[in-house]
C-alpha cells in the first residue's frame, strides 16, 4: 500500500521523512521530486530514517517521499546471465545506453529486458499436479546455461494451460489452478533480497570446490556449499585470485560481486572478464556469469544492498539445481558501508567505529551459503559457495571484520604481504591459513591417491619445520646447520617453488587439474623419502643439491603431459640410486 510523506531533514545519504501513518522498516521509497530510490532503515513514531541508494545533493526539506509498501526486491528470470548490474539490480549496460557514462539520478529501469522473447519449452502438461519449486519449463538462456522456470514459492495446484513458443519474461506461459482460483505464471519472479530463499533441507557437504589452484585445492580446500575468507592487505593479490577462481572453479555459475572496490579494478573486471574463454564450454565465460558492480564512488547504501542482491540471485540458481560460486570483493567495503550508515543513524559505535551488530550481519551473509535439497517434487541438489575477500587496513588481521568473519567460515586463506613482495603468488601463508573441510576433501581426493591426506600432512609439516629452522639459520647461517635440517630447507624450497607458486598468466600453470596435483605432491614427498636415508647415513647435503632431477621436479608444474611426472620419478629414483651406490663404494 503506497503512502505519501515529506522530507524533514537530510544528512548525507540519510533522509528523515514524516508520514501520516507509521510505515514499515525495509520498505522501498522514492525520495524527492527526482524520485530517488531509498529504503527505510529506522522508525521513530511516524518519522522514518531512509538510506538513499543515490546521491542526495539538491534535495530540500518539504519534498515528497512515496512509500511503495514493498521491500527491495530482486527480479529473477531469464536475462540475468551475462548482465552487469549495480547494487540495486539496474543493468549498467542499459543505463549507459539510456543516460551515457554519467548516470542520471532517479532513473529506474526494469532489471530484466521486457522486450526480448525467449524460447520456452514446457516440462509439464495440462492436468499435472505441481508444487512450489517444480520446474514447469526451460529456456536456453545462453549456450552454457539452461534456465529452469520454477513454480513460485507458496503456490501449488494443477496446470490448466501451458504453451510452447516465444514469450517475454512478463507474458503468461502457463495457468495454475489453485484452491484460491486460477493464477497466471510468467517466467519472472520477485524476491526480497534480505530474506533467504527457502529449501527443503540442508544436506552434507560431500566434495571440494576444485579451483585448479594447488595451494587451495590440496592444502586448504573449500567444500561446495561452504564458505571461505580471503583476507589480505593492499597488493597481496585478492582480486586476481578471485578472478582465477571464477575462471577455473568447477561451479556451474559464477556470481561476482564488486562491492565498494576501486573503479579502475572493477572496470578491468567488466572489460576483460567477458572476453575470457570458458575452459568448460569453449564459449565466453560471461555466458555463465553475473556481475554486480558497485564501486566505491557510488552511495554507501547501495554498496550495502549489493551483497544481499548478489546472494539472492545465487540462491535462485541454486534452487534450479546448480552449483553457484559467489565471489564477494570485498566484504570490508561492505562493512564500511554499515559503519557509515550506523554513524549517520547516530548509533553507539563498537570496536573501531563499527556497529555492535556487525557480527550478526556478517553471519547473515555467510549463513546463506550451503548445499541443499531444493523445493519441488523431484530430487534436486544445489549449492551456494561464498568466497569473501577482506581488506584489513595495513594487513591487520586482528581488526573486527576479519576476526568476526573467521567465526563463520570454514576456510581461511591468509594472504601475506611479505610473500607478495617476494613475487610468491598466490600469496597464501601456509602457516596462518586453515580449512575445516579436510574430511570432505580427503574422501574425494582418495580416488587419485589413497594416501593423499598423509602426503598433505607431511608437506605441511615440512613447511612448518622449515619455518622454525629458518629462524635459527638467520642467526648462525645455513651452513652451520645439521644436514638433516638443511634437507628440510631444500624440501621446503621444492614445495614452495615447485608446488605452491602458480603463475596465473602461464598457458599451462594457470590451471592444475586434480590428478596432476596429487601426483606432483607424491613425487616431491617420494624424493624426500628417497634421499632422507642417504643424508642420515652421511651423504653430504651438497651431493643431494647437485642432483639434476631437483630442477626437473620443480618444473613439472609447467609440463602439460602428466606422463612427464612418471618419467621424472623414474629418473629421480635412478639418480638417487646412483648416488647411494657411489656413497657405498666410497664408504668401503
Amino acid at each position: 500500500m503506497e503512502m505519501l510523506g515529506e522530507i524533514v531533514r537530510i544528512n548525507g545519504s540519510l533522509v528523515l521523512a514524516s508520514f501520516p501513518e507509521k510505515p514499515k522498516i525495509g520498505d522501498l521509497v522514492e525520495v524527492g521530486e527526482l524520485r530517488l530510490m531509498g529504503e527505510i532503515v529506522r522508525l521513530t513514531e511516524n518519522i522514518a530514517a531512509i538510506q538513499c541508494y543515490e546521491a542526495t545533493s539538491g534535495l530540500r526539506p518539504g519534498e515528497p517521499v512515496r512509500d511503495t509498501g514493498k521491500p527491495l526486491m530482486a527480479e529473477l528470470g531469464p536475462g540475468l546471465m551475462g548482465t552487469i548490474f549495480d547494487g540495486v539490480q539496474r543493468s549498467e549496460i542499459e543505463l549507459w545506453k539510456l543516460t551515457g557514462p554519467f548516470i542520471t539520478r532517479g532513473v529506474t529501469i526494469p532489471p530484466l529486458d521486457r522486450r526480448k522473447k525467449w524460447d520456452f519449452i514446457p516440462r509439464v502438461k495440462v492436468g499435472d499436479e505441481v508444487v512450489e519449486g517444480d520446474i514447469i519449463g526451460t529456456v536456453k538462456e545462453t549456450t552454457a546455461i539452461e534456465h529452469r522456470i520454477l513454480v513460485p514459492v507458496g503456490l501449488k495446484g494443477t496446470i490448466s494451460d501451458i504453451s510452447e513458443g516465444k514469450f517475454t519474461v512478463n507474458e503468461p506461459v502457463a495457468t495454475l489452478k489453485t484452491t484460491e482460483g486460477e493464477r497466471s505464471l510468467t517466467m519472472v519472479q520477485i524476491w526480497p533480497v534480505r530474506v533467504p530463499r527457502p529449501f527443503k533441507e540442508r544436506v552434507p557437504l560431500t566434495m571440494p570446490l576444485i579451483t585448479g589452484q594447488r595451494v587451495i585445492d590440496t592444502f586448504f580446500p573449500v567444500a561446495k556449499g561452504g564458505a571461505a575468507c580471503i583476507p589480505g592487505g593492499f597488493g597481496t593479490g585478492k582480486t586476481v585470485m578471485l578472478q582465477q577462481i571464477a575462471k577455473w572453479a568447477d561451479a556451474d555459475i559464477i556470481l561476482y560481486i564488486g562491492c565498494g572496490e576501486r573503479g579502475n579494478e572493477m572496470a578491468d573486471v567488466v572489460t576483460h572478464f567477458p572476453e575470457i574463454t570458458d575452459p568448460k564450454t569453449g564459449s565466453r565465460i560471461i555466458e555463465r556469469t553475473i556481475i554486480v558492480a558497485n564501486v566505491s564512488n557510488m552511495p554507501v547504501s547501495a554498496r550495502e544492498a549489493s551483497m544481499y542482491m548478489g546472494i539472492t540471485m545465487a540462491e535462485y540458481f541454486r534452487d534450479q539445481g546448480y552449483d553457484v560460486a559467489v565471489m564477494a570483493d570485498s566484504t570490508s567495503r561492505w562493512a564500511e558501508a554499515l559503519r557509515d550508515l550506523s554513524g549517520r543513524l547516530e548509533e553507539i559505535p563498537a570496536e573501531r567505529g563499527y556497529p555492535a551488530y556487525l557480527a550478526d550481519r556478517i553471519a547473515e551473509i555467510y549463513e546463506r551459503a550451503g548445499r541443499v535439497r531444493t523445493l519441488g517434487s523431484e530430487e534436486r541438489i544445489g549449492s551456494v559457495t561464498i568466497l569473501g575477500a577482506v581488506s584489513p587496513p595495513g594487513g591487520d588481521f586482528s581488526e573486527p571484520v576479519t576476526t568476526h568473519t573467521l567465526r563463520f567460515v570454514g576456510t581461511f586463506w591468509a594472504l601475506d604481504s611479505e610473500l607478495a613482495f617476494r613475487r610468491h603468488f598466490p600469496a597464501i601463508n601456509w602457516l596462518r591459513s586453515f580449512t575445516r573441510y579436510l574430511s570432505v576433501a580427503s574422501r574425494w581426493w582418495s580416488r587419485f591417491d589413497p594416501a593423499w591426506e598423509q602426503l598433505r600432512a607431511r608437506a605441511l609439516g615440512l613447511l612448518e619445520d622449515a619455518s622454525e629452522i629458518e629462524e635459527t639459520a638467520r642467526i648462525i647461517g645455513e651452513k652451520a646447520l645439521p644436514d638433516e635440517q638443511r634437507l628440510v630447507l631444500l624440501l621446503s624450497e621444492m614445495i614452495r617453488e615447485g608446488f605452491l607458486v602458480q603463475n596465473a598468466f602461464h598457458d599451462v600453470d594457470t590451471y592444475c587439474d586434480a590428478e596432476k596435483q596429487a601426483r606432483l605432491l607424491r613425487v616431491i614427498i617420494d624424493f624426500y623419502d628417497a634421499v632422507e636415508p642417504l643424508v642420515s647415513r652421511g651423504v653430504p647435503i651438497e651431493k643431494i643439491r647437485e642432483l639434476r632431477v631437483i630442477t626437473e621436479i620443480m618444473r613439472l608444474k609447467e609440463r602439460r603431459e602428466i606422463a612427464e611426472i612418471d618419467r621424472v620419478r623414474r629418473e629421480m629414483l635412478a639418480q638417487v640410486g646412483e648416488l647411494a651406490q657411489e656413497y657405498e663404494v666410497e664408504s668401503e
